[in-house]
């Protein structure tokens, strides 16, 4: 069940040239000094947005906060199972949160 969600993760993220999978034990995207994306060990797929870009999805995805390892991350969104089912959708998601990212100040 998590290799076949981590699959899923990889495939979203080859849609995705600009940036590549990091982490072995807790697969992630950075850029900027900055995580963008996790993948917990729940097999699940967390996005980091801005706080206005979270509120927004949050109610339109019917989603919440994503968690890891028992902490909620603020600033990431919940990715729900039904979305993975349109990795080129999620892969604009994806993209959105990178280019946020990169607008911020480097780490």
């Amino acid at each position: 069940m998590w290799e076949e969600k981590l699959a899923i993760y990889d495939q979203l993220i080859a849609k995705c040239p600009r940036f590549e999978r990091k982490g072995k034990t807790m697969p992630y995207t950075s850029a900027n000094g900055y995580m963008f994306s996790l993948f917990n060990k729940a097999g699940e797929i967390g996005i980091r947005f801005s706080k206005e870009v979270q509120e927004k999805y949050m109610k339109e995805f019917e989603t919440t906060f994503y968690k890891s390892y028992g902490a909620t991350m603020k600033g990431y969104v919940l990715i729900p199972e039904v979305m993975l089912k349109d990795l080129d959708k999620l892969a604009q998601y994806l993209n959105e949160s990178y280019d946020y990212v990169m607008s911020l100040d480097p780490k």
